[in-house]
């Protein structure tokens, strides 16, 4: 071969090769745009089915099939596999199958993952409560009140507070369950409904004055549950406001004349009401009636329940039925108006005999009950 025709032919391969290079390079560029293309495709399919079956779990799932919604998130999480929402999801409808295990398991995986999470505290605390676990429990339980809630805050921080109360009155643990009223009644919105099951609360924790309070602030524009107004009812009887007890009572009694134990509750106010001889600006002729009337009660609750016969617990008080005998020719309508000092000289007497009558014999009843309470109202006397 010449040396012209080696020249030739080198130039020719020189002008070819940037044309080879450009077609192998748009060949590569071309593949590579259509793995990234295929790749896409198969993960937004993926995507896809992840997200029908979710839809379709969550449908199950507010349905209450909790055994579809299972089967429905897992299938989702086949395409979608760390995908915290439908994990969260499958722990919940194993929580509807009470496969509680399982889904603490999830959970706490979860929460290991964003422990600020409400919906994951809010769950481990009951399955923490329903084993029994006590203070973990409340420890999640505080979690969720102060986590992060997707929608309304304050509504999902209401109902986890209600449900900390709840948990802290089976277990009796009352001045906790007081001092987390507190706070929910602080951020209650003005809703008479919320305010009177706060003030139920309340009653259950033995806080009849706030109990009130609340009752009384859900009754103050004109809303008149039956349930709030015995309730209202209830606390002002266990705080000693017989006058407000008897209005709250019989309007509870008008609007539910089958609550029983309101109507009981309202004629024992009643009788406070009648028998108390020191109640304000009462007539001295109607005080003495009440006097005689309450000094034969406590007469005939002697009888009925001898106090300090055979009882050591209180051997060192005075037998009471002498005082009673000796005192008795004395007390009448005559005597006490011409001698009005009688009047506390026999109470003080009726209110021993039926404290000390209750101690040794239980609960009294009807009249005798009324006095007790009259005797706890006068506590000094």
């Amino acid at each position: 071969m010449s040396e012209r025709s080696g020249r030739l032919q080198s130039r020719l391969f020189l002008q070819r090769e940037p044309l080879t290079l450009a077609l192998l390079t748009g060949s590569a560029v071309l593949m590579f745009l259509f793995v990234v293309g295929l790749s896409r495709f198969y993960h937004n399919q993926q995507q896809s089915l992840a997200l029908r079956w979710s839809s379709r779990g969550s449908a199950d799932l507010q349905a209450q099939k909790f055994t579809d919604a299972v089967s429905d998130f897992r299938t989702a999480l086949l395409y979608s596999r760390d995908n915290y929402s439908y994990q969260l999801s499958l722990a919940e409808a194993l929580l509807g199958e009470k496969r509680t295990d399982e889904a603490y398991a999830y959970l706490i995986n979860l929460w290991g993952q964003q422990p600020e999470d409400g919906l994951v505290n809010l769950e481990l605390a009951r399955i923490a409560a329903g084993r029994g676990e006590t203070e973990r429990a409340l420890r999640y339980y505080h979690n969720a009140i102060y986590a992060t809630w997707p929608d309304d805050l304050e509504i999902e921080r209401r109902t986890t507070r209600l449900e900390l109360v709840q948990l802290l009155l089976r277990n009796h643990a009352t001045a906790q369950a007081q001092s987390e009223l507190i706070a929910l009644a602080a951020n209650l919105r003005d809703d008479p409904p919320e305010e009177a099951q706060v003030g139920e609360l309340f009653l259950q924790a033995l806080d009849y004055r706030q109990a009130l309070t609340e009752y009384e602030l859900s009754l103050k524009d004109g809303w008149r549950s039956p349930a709030a107004l015995a309730g209202a009812g209830q606390a002002a009887f266990e705080l000693g406001q017989y006058p407000v007890a008897h209005k709250y009572l019989q309007e509870a009694v008008a609007a539910a004349p089958r609550d029983t134990v309101s109507a009981a509750r309202l004629r024992t106010t009643e009788l406070v009401l009648h028998m108390d001889p020191f109640r304000q600006q009462i007539p001295a002729a109607e005080r003495d009636r009440i006097v005689v009337r309450a000094f034969a009660a406590a007469g005939k609750r002697l009888d009925a329940c001898p106090v300090n016969a055979g009882s050591t617990e209180i051997a060192a008080q005075p037998n009471l039925a002498p005082l009673w005998e000796k005192l008795d020719p004395q007390i009448n309508i005559a005597n006490l108006r011409r001698n009005p000092d009688l009047v506390n000289s026999a109470m003080e007497l009726v209110f021993k005999i039926e404290r000390q009558a209750s101690y040794e014999c239980g609960a009294s009843t009807g009249t005798d009950t009324a006095l007790l309470l009259i005797a706890n109202l006068h506590e000094g006397l």
